[in-house]
Order: C-alpha cells, then structure tokens, then sequence
C-alpha cells in the first residue's frame, strides 16, 4: 500500500469522524423520539422528561451541527490536496527545466555531456557488434556442421555406387 501523505491522513480522519459523529447524531435521533415516546406515556414525570428531551434534543443539535462541520472540514481538505498538488507538479517540472538550462549553459557543461552521449553510443555499438560477431560464428558453426553431415553421406554413396558397380562387373 502507498504511503499517505499527511493531508490525506488528515482528510481521511476527518472523514471517519463526520461518519462517527453523523451515526451518533442518528443514534441520538433515534434515542430523542424514545424519550419523548416515554414523555407521553408518564403525565407524572412529564416536567422531567421534558427537561431530558430538551437536553437529548439539544445534543442531538450539536452533533448534526458538528457532523456538518466536520463534513465540510472534509471537503475542504480534499481541495486543498488538488490545490497542493498542481504547486507541486509545476515546482518539480520548473526544478527540470532549471537542470536543463543549468546543463546546457556553459560550453564545459555541454562538452561533458556530449562526451557522456559519444561513450554511451560506443556502447551500444559494440554491444551490436559483439552480439552480431556471436551470431555469426553460430551460423558458420552450424553451416560447417551441415557441410561435414552433406560430406559424410556423399561418401557413404559413393562407396555404395562402387560396390554396386563392382558387384555389377563380376555379374556381366
């Protein structure tokens, strides 16, 4: 996995938080309507839970708010990362340009890296040439050895023949 940069811990953390906080603020939703299903049930306790309920209520606010911004806090980190990452793109492409222009402003500089191209072609070139030199041998290797097979057998026949004349003459 590739490592994370900091703004992307960061905005995924605050992402997990707005999912935390926008479950709980679910989970108290759910909790408000109890209580205020209980509320309506029990006249005796009516004034206290009616303070619970606002209270429940009041929580239930906040956290909506909190998730919104934490939601927002997400959403905001996410543009920053598209921000920082076009100023580092064009930062590390000026970096090549000014290496380029730095390579290629002094007459030392382009002697250097003239010679490092001719080394680097003479390479390559004798890389070639050693493996068209090996291929070479191979296929003379390979012909000789057919040559010598070709030899072998027009021996073998010409024996045969001269037998078979033999035989032939001692017939006649």
């Amino acid at each position: 996995m590739a490592q994370q940069t900091t703004t992307q811990r960061q905005a995924a953390a605050k992402r997990a938080a707005a999912t935390r906080k926008r479950r709980a603020a679910g989970a108290s939703a759910s909790a408000t309507k109890s209580s205020a299903r209980r509320t309506r049930r029990s006249a005796a306790e009516t004034a206290r839970g009616a303070q619970a309920t606002t209270r429940q209520a009041t929580r239930t606010a906040t956290r909506r708010a909190d998730a919104a911004g934490a939601r927002l806090g997400a959403i905001g980190r996410q543009a920053q990362r598209a921000v920082l990452i076009q100023i580092g793109a064009a930062a590390a492409a000026g970096d090549k340009v000014r290496e380029t222009a730095r390579t290629w402003t002094t007459l030392e500089r382009v002697r250097r890296e003239l010679a490092r191209f001719e080394r680097r072609g003479q390479r390559a070139l004798s890389r070639r040439q050693r493996a068209l030199s090996r291929r070479r041998r191979e296929l003379e290797r390979d012909l000789a050895g057919a040559q010598r097979s070709a030899e072998r057998r027009a021996d073998g026949l010409r024996t045969d023949v001269r037998d078979v004349a033999e035989q032939v003459r001692q017939l006649v």
